[in-house]
């Protein structure tokens, strides 16, 4: 099992797949299976029984986990980049590899 560097919050584009090019927040990270859940991208139509908390049923749209490698953390300037680390006063930070900008 690998560590992801990637955190939840990050601002990430998917660079394969079919949503190749399309850009949103991390709202989930599934650690064992290696996936991210990231905000309006890789919708899905999840049929649904009535029940207590939704009486009426019906069809729902929900973000799906997307891989890992198909995620790029992105930069303030909107560039894809890759992460480094760097210490700075004894604390390990996380850095963008293109720019050298803490993130």
């Amino acid at each position: 099992m690998k560590r992801s560097r990637i955190k939840k919050g990050d601002q990430v584009r998917v660079i394969a797949g079919d949503h190749k090019g399309q850009e949103g927040k991390i709202l989930d990270i599934l650690v064992k299976k290696e996936k991210a859940i990231v905000e309006a991208i890789n919708m899905i139509s999840k049929h649904q029984k009535p029940s207590a908390t939704n009486p009426q049923g019906g069809i729902t749209k929900k973000e799906a986990p997307i891989h890992m490698s198909n995620l790029s953390l992105i930069t303030k300037e909107g560039k894809s980049t890759r992460l480094g680390t760097k210490v700075e006063d004894g604390k390990r930070i996380r850095v963008a590899k293109k720019t050298n900008e803490a993130i």
